[in-house]
């Protein structure tokens, strides 16, 4: 996920309210959080401290193809989770307290999500979203079992392997 959206998603903020404390406009966020644009690290650093969150920079393994397309499935379920939140945090809790039971060793991770759900929505999708080693390990034992359909599922896999596709096919083209 973006660094943009990130900042933006752990202070809970739109995207005109974070333009409006880092003195710029509302579309220039947007080009950030959208790719259209790069901000340099120091305007990363202006905006995490106009939204008053924490930068850490974390140097990680680089994701692997199962990793993002666990982030691609994810990102679809924050798209439903943020239209329904009621409903998809009702279903996530279940989850965890019947993964609790069928699934002893997985017990430390769900205790984290227990906690995650009972979080600020914005706070649980930062979460959600975490490309850092402990978020690809949450995303194992996801609570969200059951947000998508099996069509939204195979639709959000397609859509994956389209893209994957695509930039196997790029990088093998510029080396």
């Amino acid at each position: 996920m973006n660094p943009t959206r990130l900042i933006r998603d752990a202070a809970g903020l739109t995207q005109q309210e974070l333009a409006e404390r880092a003195e710029t406009s509302q579309a220039t966020i947007a080009a950030y959080e959208g790719g259209h644009k790069s901000p340099t690290w120091r305007t990363v650093e202006r905006l995490a401290q106009a939204a008053d969150v924490e930068l850490v920079v974390q140097c990680v393994p680089p994701l692997t193809r199962e990793d993002r397309r666990s982030l691609a499935l994810h990102q679809a379920i924050v798209e439903r989770l943020e239209q329904d939140p009621e409903a998809v945090l009702a279903r996530a809790r279940a989850s965890v307290l019947r993964m609790h039971t069928l699934h002893p060793a997985a017990r430390p991770l769900l205790d984290e999500w227990r906690l995650f759900l009972r979080r600020p929505l914005a706070s649980l999708i930062a979460v959600m979203l975490d490309p850092s080693q402990r978020g690809r390990d949450l995303r194992q034992v996801t609570p969200f079992t059951g947000v998508l359909s099996a069509r939204e599922r195979a639709h959000v896999y397609r859509r994956f392997g389209e893209a994957w596709r695509e930039r196997v096919a790029t990088t093998q083209e510029a080396s």
